[in-house]
């Protein structure tokens, strides 16, 4: 027996069950089949302008860093902006994500190379598939488009979201992955950032970059909304 079997054996045990019963198995193939959505807060259930709003507010109160600009064009120049303001080297690491790929980084000072991080990437920057409002958390899909490794490794990580992808709430998140990758099928990994990384495990004292990046900055491509 593996070491998964004997942990599902125990906590069958502890539950009185054999994983066999024909109503527990068919609640659970119900679930996986309609998908039906648990409850959904009313905090996100804005219009589009007041959404971003509202986003923007939760994320910085996560200690993230938040700017919006009109176009996936002026990226390159916020990105660079950003680096400058907080003394940074000019450098960054992308996947292969073809939006970002499309950015003039060219016409800034910044030296942007793709592929995974190895751990010595001081800077990274990474497309979101998408943003919650109601918790200023943004959603990232691994892959080579968008290396999971850019989310934790990097000591800084800028993450430009679209506001098109900003959604009010998290099962309208999961709607969205479904209709992307089809029913029963998901990313490899689905990371949920909130913030920069911190903890306040020791003393209770806030560390910073604990688990992930020091600072977190987050551009917001909107275009014609006036938010600006």
């Amino acid at each position: 027996m593996s070491a998964r079997d004997e942990i599902f054996a125990s906590l069958r045990r502890s539950l009185h069950v054999s994983g066999a019963e024909g109503p527990r198995r068919a609640a659970a193939e119900s679930r996986l089949r309609e998908n039906p959505r648990g409850v959904v807060p009313q905090r996100g259930n804005l219009p589009r302008a007041e959404r971003i709003a509202l986003f923007k507010r939760m994320a910085e109160s996560a200690f993230a860093s938040v700017s919006i600009v009109e176009n996936a064009r002026a990226v390159p120049a916020e990105a660079a902006r950003w680096l400058r303001d907080n003394n940074l080297p000019a450098t960054l690491r992308r996947g292969a994500d073809e939006r970002l790929a499309d950015m003039p980084w060219r016409e800034t000072a910044v030296a942007v190379s793709e592929g995974a991080s190895d751990g010595h990437d001081l800077n990274g920057v990474s497309h979101a598939f998408g943003a919650v409002a109601e918790s200023g958390t943004l959603v990232m899909t691994s892959g080579a488009d968008n290396p999971t490794t850019l989310n934790f490794l990097p000591d800084n990580h800028i993450v430009v979201l679209s506001a098109d992808d900003l959604a009010g709430d998290y099962e309208s998140i999961f709607d969205w992955l479904r209709a992307r990758y089809g029913k029963g099928m998901m990313p490899r990994a689905l990371n949920w950032i909130t913030g920069p990384s911190r903890s306040a495990d020791i003393a209770q004292t806030m560390l910073l970059g604990a688990h992930g990046p020091r600072k977190l900055h987050i551009v917001i491509v909107d275009e014609g909304t006036g938010l600006l």
